[in-house]
């Protein structure tokens, strides 16, 4: 009757230690986060009571197992069961810890900050510490989960030994992703490029959505995703629209007859820009910046506030200019002039008159008897 009490009253006694403290906890963070809710971080350690009822849970079995002397013939295997699934809760709680504090200190920052490009440095540099914690989290939790079985302690001891000679063999091998690695640490804190930057890769162009420390994910305007090492980035060139400000100028060329009114086309153009919500009224303008033999090549100017603004606005005046030079100014719009070619005699080749000079002699030669036959007097009866 004791062996089966003893497993009950331990189960019991866990889980009921375990919903206490992690009412406990929730009630006192609740109450912290209606003291001071211009703090988000005790609303976001609200997010770790799964995590943390699993280390209390196991923290409390385990300690109570070798007491309890339950099921001594698997105790080896049992114990180290739950070792391990507390190692495993102790690194999820670590990380839903180290989140919330990231999180917290971003939405605090993010809150009274003005500049738009420091917020999204900041996003950027905090998204890759939380990565970086994630990893050293793991790896620690992986070591120290391996380390409970004795054969990986004596093999640890071993690898100490050859350290030196296991560590390049390391570095060498693993070359490529510890080059991402550092290059992405190095776009996180060398401010290169950022969450939420406007970047032209490949010809393609795009919004960063996502860096990680290997690979960095940019979404394009026809909402397709490129993902690319981040190596690429600290290697090799790339336009950043964001860079030093979002504002952006775009250009409209247009090819028109040598009649077109330009001196209207840029009142037209004022009064388009004014009418957008696009344009962010900083400059416009409109100039011929070319002319060929047929056409001439007008160019209109106009800023925006983003890229997206800019390429909105440009099509927008794009239609506005074409719709009003075909109804009020037809003859602005190129045309291609023709004219029927004049008509010429036909003229045989020389090989021709040739080769038909003496079949037309010959066709030609009884004509005369013809004609003496017919001048030719009667003669009398």
């Amino acid at each position: 009757m004791e062996d089966v009490l003893r497993p009950l009253i331990v189960g019991g006694a866990s889980v009921a230690i375990t919903l206490i403290v992690g009412w406990a906890a929730d009630r006192l963070l609740l109450r912290a986060d209606a003291r001071h809710p211009e703090t988000p971080l005790w609303g976001l350690l609200r997010r770790c009571g799964p995590p943390l009822r699993a280390v209390v849970c196991s923290a409390v079995l385990r300690g109570s197992y070798d007491t309890a002397r339950v099921a001594q013939d698997h105790a080896v295997g049992i114990s180290r069961v739950l070792t391990l699934t507390l190692i495993a809760a102790t690194a999820w709680l670590a990380v839903r810890v180290s989140a919330a504090v990231v999180e917290s200190t971003y939405s605090r920052y993010a809150a009274g900050a003005r500049d738009p490009a420091r917020v999204r440095r900041v996003r950027t540099q905090v998204t890759l510490i939380q990565r970086v914690v994630t990893a050293v989290v793991g790896v620690v939790a992986g070591s120290a989960m391996l380390l409970t079985f004795p054969p990986m302690r004596a093999m640890g001891t071993s690898m100490l030994a050859s350290a030196g000679i296991v560590g390049i063999v390391a570095g060498i091998a693993a070359q490529t992703t510890l080059g991402n690695m550092f290059a992405g640490l190095s776009i996180a804190f060398g401010d290169m490029v950022r969450i939420g930057d406007t970047v032209v890769v490949d010809g393609e162009w795009g919004t960063v959505e996502e860096i990680t420390l290997t690979f960095l994910s940019v979404r394009t305007w026809d909402e397709r995703r490129i993902t690319m090492p981040v190596s690429y980035f600290t290697s090799k060139p790339f336009e950043n629209w964001s860079r030093g400000g979002t504002r952006k100028t775009g250009t409209v060329f247009l090819h028109l007859d040598h009649a077109a009114p330009v001196e209207a086309m840029r009142e037209k153009l004022h009064e388009i820009v004014r009418a957008s919500e696009s344009w962010d009224g900083r400059d416009w303008g409109l100039a011929v910046t070319d002319t060929t033999p047929s056409t001439i090549q007008v160019r209109a100017l106009v800023t925006a506030r983003d890229a997206d603004d800019a390429w909105n606005l440009r099509c927008e005046v794009r239609e506005e200019l074409i719709r009003w030079l075909r109804r009020e100014h037809p003859y602005a719009l190129p045309r291609l002039a023709t004219a029927p070619a004049p008509r010429r005699a036909a003229v045989e080749p020389a090989s021709r008159r040739a080769d038909a000079s003496p079949r037309a002699d010959a066709k030609a030669a009884p004509a005369p008897r013809r004609a003496e036959a017919e001048s030719a007097p009667a003669e009398p009866a």
